[in-house]
């Protein structure tokens, strides 16, 4: 089971299918990395690298008591988007994932190229 591990010993848990430019799928509460299989299957097939997570607290993650906000989850995100080495990703959130999208640009500007209006 892949997974990372956060500055504060968090493990995230990732799925990371494909090659090519990478889509990052962030979920919202209280769904997994799982929600996103068809949207996965769908870019994967069409050439993408496809990358979903399961939120701190959510699915195969580790189940936190601190540390669910969205500033811990754009850290989380960050983390990811770094170790995979992620470069011109995109990224797309639903609900309050949306949220945490746009903050990750910040920590990730590497890896974005322009944000979508």
């Amino acid at each position: 089971m892949p997974t990372i591990t956060t500055k504060d010993g968090t493990e995230i848990f990732y799925k990371d299918w494909g090659t090519g430019q990478p889509i990052v799928f962030s979920h919202g509460w209280p769904l997994t990395a799982d929600d996103w299989d068809s949207q996965m299957l769908f870019f994967g097939q069409r050439g993408f690298r496809v990358i979903a997570h399961d939120r701190r607290g959510h699915g195969r993650s580790t189940q936190t008591w601190d540390g669910n906000d969205m500033d811990t989850y754009a850290d989380d995100l960050a983390a990811l988007t770094e170790k995979l080495d992620l470069k011109n990703a995109i990224h797309i959130g639903h609900s309050p994932a949306e949220a945490k999208s746009p903050a990750t640009s910040a920590a990730t500007a590497q890896s974005v190229s322009e944000w979508p209006s």
